[in-house]
Parts: C-alpha cells; sequence; structure tokens
C-alpha cells in the first residue's frame, strides 16, 4: 500500500524525488505521513482539499480489501 500511495503523490507533483511517504501504527492502525515539498503542497490537497479527500477515500478502499486500518496525513 506504501508503494501505491507513492506512486500517486508523486504522479501529481513537480518534484517526485522529494516526496517522502513513511508509514507508522498506532491502536492497530497503519498511519502513512506524506511529506513533498513546499511548492507542491497544494497541488497534493487540492481544492478545499478535494485530491487528499480522494487520495485517502481510495487508500481506505484498498485497505478495507485487505481487512486492514489505514489513515493519511500529509506533513507540512
Amino acid at each position: 500500500m506504501k508503494e501505491l500511495l507513492t506512486y500517486i503523490v508523486q504522479s501529481l507533483v513537480d518534484h517526485p524525488d522529494e516526496v517522502s511517504v513513511t508509514e507508522r501504527t498506532a491502536d492497530g492502525e497503519t498511519i502513512f505521513e506524506v511529506s513533498v515539498a513546499e511548492g507542491d503542497m497544494g497541488k497534493v490537497i487540492g481544492r478545499q482539499g478535494r485530491i487528499v479527500k480522494q487520495i485517502r477515500v481510495l487508500m481506505r478502499a484498498v485497505a478495507q480489501r485487505k481487512g486492514k486500518k489505514i489513515s493519511v496525513e500529509i506533513l507540512d
């Protein structure tokens, strides 16, 4: 799942080499923390947060099929 999230975010930004996705576990849930270049933050979040919402929906759907719980956080 980390690879999928990395691929999606790298496809959206101007500087794909600066995309960093870290994975941690808390309370039985996997949390993916995404960090991008400062200028690419708006491209990942989108207007009114639409793009990041859809990324979260897609990732939760993938996780649900595998019987896992995940969340996606965008780091400043």
